[in-house]
């Protein structure tokens, strides 16, 4: 069998591995509301986000085509397949490092800034489509953003509208809300972030010849969506214990609050076709309610530690990508 194939093969293993890890990682993120407020038993809300994570993934493939083509021209790139390889080791590790330590860091920023740096050392910097690179990065920074002002803005209207009635009323109600904007919130997970796999392979498919431009094969959809559902069903608990509690003490209303604004943010980048970090979007909207429900009620601390990995991911993926282009390849 000719060489090649077996390093796209690698390329395609490495990819559904980015994908696995990514569905551990950032699910975690999705259901730790739910799980934290005891509205779905941990074992059911990762089956379910599995699920979810399962049909949004093969809905949609706008991101995946914007990943692919937006940071680099996979046509032009002689070297393209050793740095896809580059990418997602670097990736991979920087997700393994902060899931260990229970950081909810980005796997978006992760694979953005891996990519931007395997290019710029394997091609140079005339292959980097800087304006696509920025369109990108400014998507991933003004997201967090939104949900946190959406969350903010929702939580405030729900206290409003429910202030005359008893706590305990309002959360056995909102508890069983709760599954559905759970649900949902696992749904425009698939939808957004497997299709950063998918963009990557088919990246790597494009510049190896294999494919004339950045369609996504059927068999790309379905390796994707079925490597970030068995993911999913591994389950994140150091990450959702971070997002679940660490924060500030969430109730049923304060989970369908960031779940709904979350969701909503995510939702509408996929329709925009924009890759954004589930992550950020997650743990901004839950600041944003937390801040809505008493400021001093958000363990700060534990935010800004949250916030700095944001910060520094794309910067210490690109250089890791960089080091193991120039080392390997």
């Amino acid at each position: 069998m000719d060489t090649s194939i077996w390093v796209l093969g690698i390329v395609i293993v490495l990819a559904l591995g980015f994908d696995f890890i990514n569905g551990f990682h950032d699910t975690a993120n999705a259901i730790a509301t739910s799980v934290s407020t005891r509205a779905l038993p941990p074992r059911t809300a990762i089956i379910m986000a599995a699920c979810m994570n399962f049909v949004g993934a093969l809905l949609f493939t706008g991101v995946a085509k914007k990943i692919g083509g937006s940071v680099a021209d996979p046509t032009t790139l002689s070297n393209g397949i050793n740095i896809v390889i580059a990418t997602l080791i670097a990736a991979i590790i920087w997700n393994l490092v902060t899931w260990w330590f229970g950081i909810p860091s980005s796997s978006s920023h992760a694979l953005i800034g891996a990519l931007a740096g395997a290019v710029y050392v394997g091609a140079g910097s005339d292959h980097v489509k800087w304006s696509g690179f920025i369109e990108i990065v400014e998507g991933l920074v003004l997201s967090p953003i939104i949900a946190f002002v959406i969350g903010y803005i929702v939580m405030t209207l729900l206290k409003w509208i429910f202030a005359k009635q008893s706590p305990h009323t309002v959360n056995k109600g909102f508890r069983t809300v709760q599954i559905v904007t759970a649900a949902f919130q696992s749904f425009t997970h698939g939808t957004n972030d497997a299709q950063k796999a998918m963009g990557i392979i088919t990246f790597a498919l494009v510049t190896s010849g294999e494919l004339k431009s950045m369609e996504v094969p059927l068999w790309v959809k379905l390796a994707a969506a079925t490597a970030m559902a068995l993911g999913t069903s591994i389950g994140g608990w150091k990450i959702i214990k971070t997002m679940g509690t660490k924060i500030f003490k969430i109730e049923p209303i304060n989970g369908v609050a960031a779940d709904v604004s979350a969701a909503s943010v995510i939702f509408s980048a996929t329709m925009l076709h924009l890759p954004v970090s589930t992550t950020h979007a997650i743990t901004s909207a839950i600041l944003g309610v937390g801040s809505a429900k008493r400021f001093s009620a958000v363990k700060w601390g534990v935010a800004g530690r949250i916030i700095v990995t944001w910060f520094i991911t794309i910067p210490i993926t690109a250089v890791l990508a960089g080091i193991i282009t120039k080392i390997f390849f």
